[in-house]
């Protein structure tokens, strides 16, 4: 539901209501899961995230259509119940911000300065890294990796069982895990790939293609056979001179971050290089020292990392909690035919003020 005037791309489709009825209850029931079923059941694709419904079969569905009353009834009803789980909601997102930039500050620091605070420093000579411990060293990320590439920028034929062909999407929290609907390749396909490389436990992946550019994780033992799209960069550390720990932690770091968006390219979507990226010149303590300096981190974050995971976790209960009550309210599962907001509630729905509608004491104004 929109109140702008505008165009949009071909993976849209406009629709205008022919009949006197209350958009804004469409605007719920259509986003229900219900419907979202409905709609899955009468599109084509082969996994959800390339299903399509075109717009000739869209039109031949049914819809719920309660009397005009009971509509508006039941839109008002969702803006002001809606409206205060978004609010709890934005509460918990900003927890969980506050939290990344403290969790980010502290590997910052960590990775750029060490532990020991009256230690001799000097200028790095490397612009984002400004000065280090004396005794550390700065040089190009490929001096320390035996192997940087990218994923496959030819990806092979889908097929409904296979092996994995995996991308940055499955880089979640931090980690690197399969996904229910991940794309999968022929046995054939897949070790033609790893005629290139092969990835492997304990090998640190990047994001280096698309909005998450900058996303890292490292190659766990449960992961199996599997391989990579062109989003992600694997490194393979040396491990007499690099802790791929250590290297996770300097990707994740400030500095590292600002660097990857600086020398990012924009068309379709943002990316860099893999050459620019292997260029990059990043701090390296002794080897004994990284190994300390991972501990200390690995000590300091997780208690964050455990209150961002319950924040995450709450997030995802109040966001079920919305799409079963609107559910239940587009569907007649409740009965809201006699519901009035408390005498002194204020609260509008963000997402009817941003579709220029304000509540009046005479009912909805668009």
């Amino acid at each position: 539901m929109t109140n702008y005037r505008g165009i949009v791309s071909p993976a849209y489709a406009v629709f205008r209501l022919v009949r006197d009825d209350f958009p804004f209850y469409y605007h719920y029931l259509l986003r229900s899961n219900e419907y979202i079923g409905y709609f899955k059941t009468f599109s084509s694709g082969v996994i959800d995230s390339r299903l399509r419904l075109y717009p000739e079969v869209f039109g031949r569905l049914t819809a719920i259509v309660p009397p005009l009353n009971e509509q508006t009834q039941i839109a008002r009803f969702l803006d002001h119940e809606t409206a205060k789980i978004d609010g709890l909601i934005r509460e918990q997102e900003r927890l969980i911000g506050l939290l990344q930039e403290k969790r980010q500050a502290v590997i910052s620091h960590a990775v750029t300065k060490g532990l020991k605070p009256d230690v001799p420093m000097k200028d790095s000579g490397v612009e984002w890294l400004g000065r280090v411990p004396a005794h550390w060293t700065s040089s190009s990320i490929k001096r320390f990796c035996s192997l940087v590439k990218d994923g496959t920028h030819l990806p092979p034929p889908r097929v409904s069982e296979g092996i994995p062909l995996l991308s940055v999407r499955n880089i979640v929290g931090g980690e690197f895990v399969r996904r229910s609907d991940d794309s999968k390749i022929s046995e054939n396909d897949y070790v033609a790939l790893c005629r290139s490389f092969t990835p492997q436990q304990r090998d640190v992946l990047l994001a280096i293609v698309g909005a998450t550019l900058g996303k890292t994780a490292i190659i766990s033992d449960a992961m199996g056979h599997f391989h990579i799209q062109r989003s992600l960069a694997l490194f393979r550390a040396d491990a007499s001179k690099l802790n791929p720990h250590w290297l996770h932690w300097v990707f994740q770091s400030a500095g590292f971050q600002s660097l990857l968006w600086e020398y990012a390219g924009f068309s379709a979507q943002p990316g860099i290089y893999l050459g620019t990226l292997a260029s990059f010149k990043i701090p390296v303590p002794p080897i004994k020292e990284q190994i300390e300096i991972n501990e200390w981190i690995g000590r300091q974050i997780d208690p964050m990392n455990t209150l961002i995971k319950e924040a995450e976790s709450a997030v995802l209960l109040m966001k079920e909690r919305r799409s079963s009550l609107i559910s239940a309210a587009v569907t007649g599962k409740i009965d809201i035919r006699n519901w009035q907001p408390p005498a002194d509630s204020m609260v509008l729905n963000e997402g009817a003020s941003e579709l220029g509608v304000e509540e009046t004491a005479a009912g909805r104004k668009v």
